[in-house]
């Protein structure tokens, strides 16, 4: 186990390894890495580490645990655990510890030292409105890493600033720190102030609150609390690891048994305001550029959820029917970012959810900027059948006529007949 302060040393060095740096990895064979711009960066400085050994992270893991019971408990039993970390006045961490082979492994994510608000991260109107909800469920979906909890933080601080209303989080761990405006906030963390989301979202309804946020729901008894606290007059945040609007309905579907489906979609239908699903994309020069999927709750997408997709009605044609509600679909807003320039052609087709549309809006792009939708000099027609035949008669009568010029003339004169 090392000293605070030569763990402070470590990372306060490894923060300065690269320009930002957003996570922190240290696994077994490899030397400290950190990322910067979506790509992973070897981190070295003095004393110089080339491959972290197993006793080097361990003593690193065990640093940062700080001797908490619950969390080496937990790591133990699961394999796994979460906690914050505050590197004074420099940084705060969400950091993950996990086994791998009987050996352990460090990821560290790097919070942001302030709340940035809707306007900060350029989000649009629509998340104002979600603001403004008075009660049901908001969820922002994604994968790991691409920027869920940022965006709720935004929100929470429209509402902050905003509404004189008391606000419960239940986080895994604690990342962004709310400090009071009109708002009252109590934030609490897994481990350390509540065992489940599903036991702290059930005590939070004895608290008192408006507005509710839990980390994640993670399973079929949290969902059915969020629904309970949404149906009860509570408005609630909360995520899903899902790729997009129309999977995360399925998801939360799927949690429950067959016979409950129809009960569970009725309440989904009343409840869901909004969901917001994030990818982020490479941008050009540097950085990334969050892509982002709205749905927000019309009638439409209540038929949806409540009957189930059908082939004239489906989720995504609904989202992109209703852009001027501030719907959109990922498609929609990364044709946007290709025609602000902000992404690549090669990025933006990569990160569609449907290839061919996508292909077809950047050709409608270049043809109305005049650019060459074809590369025209490597097009090449392929010959008719009969345009073939005709060729091959052509040329064979051509040889022939050659032949037959050549067989007519006149024999060459030789030196000897001259006279």
């Amino acid at each position: 186990m090392l000293h605070l302060f030569h763990l402070e040393y470590i990372l306060g060095k490894l923060l300065n390894a690269a320009p930002d740096v957003s996570d922190i990895n240290m696994t077994v064979g490899h030397p400290m890495q950190v990322e910067s711009g979506g790509e992973l960066i070897p981190a070295y400085f003095q004393p110089e580490i080339r491959s972290l050994t197993a006793y080097q992270t361990e003593a690193l893991a065990l640093s940062l645990l700080r001797g908490d019971r619950h969390l080496i408990g937990t790591l133990l039993d699961s394999g796994t655990c979460d906690l914050s970390f505050n590197l004074e006045n420099k940084a705060r961490f969400r950091v993950n510890i996990f086994s791998q082979q009987g050996r352990y492994s460090i990821v560290m994510r790097k919070l942001e030292n302030y709340i940035r608000s809707i306007e900060d991260l350029g989000l649009p109107q629509s998340f104002y409105n979600m603001a403004k909800e008075k009660n049901g469920i908001i969820l922002v979906t994604g994968a790991t890493g691409t920027g869920k909890t940022t965006t709720l933080a935004a929100i929470l601080d429209e509402i902050n600033s905003t509404q004189a209303v008391h606000v419960v989080t239940l986080e895994d761990p604690v990342e962004f720190i709310h400090t009071p405006k009109m708002s009252t906030f109590n934030q609490r963390e897994l481990g350390t102030d509540f065992r489940n989301f599903s036991e702290g979202l059930r005590s939070a309804l004895r608290q008192a609150p408006k507005v509710i946020l839990v980390g994640e729901m993670r399973d079929r008894e949290t969902v059915e609390m969020a629904l309970s606290a949404a149906e009860t007059g509570h408005l609630v945040f909360s995520t899903l690891h899902t790729v997009d609007a129309g999977t995360t309905v399925n998801r939360i579907i799927g949690l429950f048994d067959h016979e409950e489906e129809k009960l569970i979609r009725v309440r989904l239908s009343d409840t869901l305001r909004w969901v917001v699903s994030q990818r982020l994309l490479p941008k050009i020069g540097g950085g990334r550029v969050a892509a982002l999927e709205i749905m927000g709750a019309s009638l439409l997408i209540k038929d949806i959820i409540t009957n189930g997709e059908q082939l004239d009605k489906t989720f995504y044609g609904a989202i992109e029917s209703m852009r001027p509600l501030g719907f959109q679909t990922f498609d929609q807003h990364i044709l946007d970012l290709f025609k602000e320039k902000s992404i690549t052609e090669e990025t933006a087709k990569i990160f569609s959810s449907k290839k061919n549309i996508m292909s077809r809006g950047i050709d409608n792009l270049k043809a109305l900027a005049g650019e060459s939708v074809f590369d025209l000099e490597q097009l090449t027609l392929e010959p008719h059948p009969e345009d073939e035949e005709e060729q091959e008669a052509a040329t064979a009568a051509q040889v022939a006529a050659q032949q037959q010029a050549v067989n007519l003339a006149p024999p060459p004169q030789t030196g000897r007949n001259r006279g």
